[in-house]
């Protein structure tokens, strides 16, 4: 590409030091979650959310079971001022639930901050300035020194402001454009504010180190994160929070490698909505711990329901492949992978597995409110045998046999590649319906006598291309004398390769669904036959298979 010359790498690697964090494999625990959806991911949308619907999208966050959650940034519209009002004056807040706001380090700002909280139970004050090189030089064109003295301005007006306004305040430090600022002075930053608000056991202090942008590979702010927790001042009295965004693609790694370095809280955002590429996305994250046995502490048992207030409120789409929310991230078309999932799902049936295991699935689906039929089995020309079968037994409570189930699959799939699109499951039922079952034309029976006679007679009546007639024969049984009865009459030379039969619902009204293969000039036809007498179906299904016959030879 052209232009490659004019960019270099813009992030600053932490000091040498002895990696800790690559020694631990997965995260074992929850970090304290917060959302940001109604600040940060608030701020980008085209139309931002009515009063009304961030009243619905807060409690819908308190429900999923976010006991922190930023609201806005009450000093910069009446709208966010009146919000927070709200959500205090009208008691909506629950008393585990802290809300977090959002003020630069100015006085008038903090000001403002502080009477939009006012008489709150529970709530964070976040400070924040730029820190980086390119926003000190190019944005404020300040010294470092002139930076920090902005942050600890700021820190010392936040103290004295909580000691004029009724309510319980917490604090947090955001430098912001962390990525983009030099580890040993982004350390300085924080430590200076640490030492005005001096934090406690009962007063911890939240330093939060946001991916702003992202400008390097995860392993590279993992790094930084870990020097900041070995470094801070006041370590145990600070909560370490990550805030990263997704320029890059990898803001679920760098939160996940950034907790293995020792963060303890995560700032992101429900689908990752946010600035440019996005906030991290939290569901991603919370499932991701849940798969692999870690309880998330927030309850993602209903995505579709979280999903569908989600895009309404925000007027934003969800990306048919995002992990575990899109539509199709559960869906398998190939036909490979629809059998894998099938005969897992049957192998975890008949074993009774506690632990999921399912190839393709890495979790189980209706653990999120998802369906196997609607969202894993998905039909279409790449489909196969094992897929199109899973559907009409689990649906429809047919189960073909396997040689049965190979035709149908061509079948099925030849109409979806001449239609250019997916079947749905009542299609495809519609298209057995009609190519197997119950098929009375040209050939329908009428009535059948049987006698016990040199095995067994069968005298069958049938209207044959419009005509009556009748035909006599004998049999090993009471579908061979029948069978026999058909291609004395008809002429045709077939024979009988397959049959099988099943009860096609439980209960003593079941009604009995039969398999008839027959076999002519060295090609197969099938025939399905339903009725409440099992004799009567096979020989529906027999009949259907010879009108196939025929009509293929026509």
């Amino acid at each position: 590409m052209k232009n490659v010359e004019k960019y270099t790498r813009q992030f600053f690697p932490a000091p040498p030091h002895k990696r800790k964090w690559t020694e631990r494999t997965y995260v074992d625990k929850a970090p304290v979650w917060c959302s940001v959806d109604l600040r940060d991911g608030n701020q980008a949308l085209i139309t931002p959310m009515s009063l009304g619907e961030k009243l619905e999208f807060f409690a819908e966050l308190v429900r999923i079971g976010f006991k922190e959650i930023e609201i806005g940034f009450p000093a910069a519209s009446e709208t966010e001022y009146v919000f927070c009002r709200t959500l205090i004056e009208q008691g909506l807040i629950p008393d585990d639930v802290t809300i977090q706001v959002l003020t630069q380090s100015r006085e008038h700002i903090i000001e403002k901050t502080f009477e939009a909280i006012k008489g709150c139970r529970n709530a964070i004050v976040h400070l924040y300035n730029s820190t980086s090189l390119a926003q000190r030089e190019q944005v404020f064109r300040k010294s470092k020194d002139e930076i920090i003295a902005v942050a600890v301005e700021g820190a010392r007006l936040c103290k004295e402001y909580r000691e004029r306004y009724e309510g319980n305040f917490r604090f947090e430090y955001s430098p912001e454009s962390f990525t983009g600022t030099e580890p040993e002075f982004a350390l300085e930053i924080c430590n200076a504010v640490l030492d005005v608000w001096k934090p406690t056991p009962d007063d911890k202090v939240i330093i939060n180190l946001p991916v702003t942008v992202q400008l390097s590979m995860p392993h590279i702010y993992a790094d930084q994160v870990e020097y900041m927790c070995e470094n801070l001042k006041y370590r145990e009295n600070v909560i370490v929070s990550l805030h990263p965004h997704n320029d890059r693609g990898c803001a679920v790694a760098d939160t996940e490698m950034g907790l293995l370095a020792g963060a303890d809280r995560v700032e992101g955002t429900l689908f990752g909505n946010g600035e440019r590429t996005g906030n991290v996305d939290i569901i991603t994250l919370a499932m991701n711990m849940y798969s692999q046995g870690v309880e998330p502490e927030l309850d993602l048992s209903d995505i579709p329901s979280i999903a569908e207030l989600y895009t309404r409120v925000t007027q934003m789409d969800i990306y048919e492949r995002q992990p575990y929310s899109g539509k199709l991230v559960f869906a398998a078309f190939s036909g490979s992978h629809q059998d894998a999932i099938a005969k897992g799902l049957k192998w975890r049936e008949e074993n009774g597995g506690k632990l999921w295991n399912v190839p393709y699935l890495p979790i189980d689906p209706t653990d999120i409110g998802r369906e196997y039929e609607a969202d894993v089995i998905r039909i279409n020309s790449q489909s196969g045998k094992g897929g199109i079968g899973y559907i009409l037994e689990t649906r429809f409570g047919y189960d073909l046999p396997k040689k049965m189930r190979e035709s149908f699959g061509y079948l099925v799939k030849s109409i979806s590649d001449r239609q250019h699109k997916e079947l749905l499951p009542d299609e495809v039922f519609a298209i057995f319906k009609e190519s197997y079952v119950d098929i009375e034309e040209p050939v329908r029976i009428t009535e059948v006598h049987y006698v016990q006679q040199n095995g067994i007679e069968a005298t069958v009546h049938l209207v044959c291309s419009g005509r009556s007639a009748s035909a006599t024969n004998t049999g090993n049984g009471r579908l061979d004398a029948v069978s026999n009865a058909i291609r004395s009459y008809t002429g045709l030379d077939y024979s009988i390769n397959t049959y099988t039969e099943h009860a096609l619902e439980v209960g003593s009204a079941s009604q009995a669904v039969s398999y008839v293969e027959i076999v002519s000039g060295g090609k197969s036809f099938w025939g399905t036959g339903i009725d409440n007498d099992i004799i009567t179906s096979s020989i529906k299904a027999l009949v259907s298979a010879v009108n196939n016959l025929l009509k293929a030879t026509a």
